[in-house]
């Protein structure tokens, strides 16, 4: 397969805050994208820069702590949900050799007694670093609430109810991932992250001052994908692909390996993985069915059980 050297310019750039003056029309540039490419570039997006400043400032701090204190908070058995996935466990859908990366897990905070308290696990806090847990309960919000702007807009570009994904969203089982690429030792099978599709409803990704994710095309050229400091790049999970008959577009995606001369940097990001509530019931929306669409998904399935099919074959439960 090719890659394309230029950034995938075809990918739609937009500004959040131009959502509210035409609607519309950011509805179809937004939605025209991720049902071509799944993926979107989004500025103006609401997530304060000094927010994101210092949670980039936390992240760092806590993975340049010692091996054995970061081992500290992996919760054995726990599937990477919360706390902190050491190097060299997650493996891409059908890959057999791991990812380069290792990662922190923040969830959604819950109240006691809470319904979901049965399949969404508790956080946990490193004491190492200060302010770790109201910064990244803080981006968390933040996440959560822009996330849900961009809902609408996929609703208004669906022909749905503009509403329709408040419901299924709330309280849902939504992960923020600090994400640490150490610097590549030399040449070997492993990549920073394999081929793959997101599992939930949309992802929005900061960060990533390394260059290196790559989107495939449905013409098989691999695109690079490049926001710019401050933007979020978004794209559409199995989730959401499962549920529109996949008018929009699931799209595999990767980190490559940079070149020799950049190999001794880290690369950091953020990616918030947005998910349904895990007793939403994933059955295709009627209007995204037709005699020239049939329905590919005819069986439906809960949220939770699709994230509990898709951790298995990533090895992380």
């Amino acid at each position: 397969m090719n890659v394309i050297a230029t950034p995938a310019r075809s990918v739609a750039s937009v500004s959040l805050a131009a959502s509210a003056a035409d609607p519309e029309a950011f509805a179809q540039e937004l939605g025209g994208s991720f049902e071509r490419y799944g993926f979107a570039i989004v500025s103006d997006h609401g997530i304060p820069a000094d927010l994101i400043r210092r949670a980039e400032e936390k992240a760092k701090a806590f993975f340049a702590l010692p091996e054995e204190v970061k081992r500290r908070y992996h919760i054995a058995g726990g599937g990477g949900a919360r706390g902190y996935t050491p190097f060299g466990i997650e493996t891409a859908k059908g890959a057999t050799a791991y990812d380069l990366k290792e990662f922190w897990h923040v969830g959604r905070e819950l109240p006691e007694g809470h319904p979901f308290r049965e399949v969404m696990a508790p956080n946990v806090w490193p004491e190492e670093v200060q302010s770790f847990r109201d910064t990244f309960l803080e981006l968390f919000a933040a996440f959560d609430a822009t996330g849900l702007r961009i809902l609408e807009a996929i609703a208004r570009y669906l022909n749905i109810d503009t509403d329709y994904f408040i419901d299924t969203v709330r309280d849902g089982n939504s992960v923020l991932r600090l994400l640490h690429y150490p610097p590549i030792p030399g040449d070997g099978p492993n990549v920073r992250a394999g081929a793959h599709e997101d599992i939930n409803t949309i992802t929005l990704l900061l960060g990533a001052d390394e260059a290196g994710l790559q989107l495939l095309d449905r013409d098989g050229n691999w695109l690079p994908v490049t926001p710019k400091e401050g933007e979020l790049a978004v794209n559409i999970g199995d989730m959401l692909q499962r549920l529109t008959n996949k008018v929009m577009k699931s799209t595999s995606h990767r980190v490559v390996n940079p070149p020799p001369e950049r190999r001794g940097r880290s690369r950091y990001s953020m990616p918030f993985f947005l998910h349904f509530r895990p007793d939403f019931l994933i059955q295709t929306l009627p209007n995204c069915v037709s005699e020239e669409r049939p329905n590919q998904f005819p069986d439906p399935i809960t949220a939770h059980d699709f994230l509990m099919e898709r951790l298995r074959e990533i090895k992380l439960v």
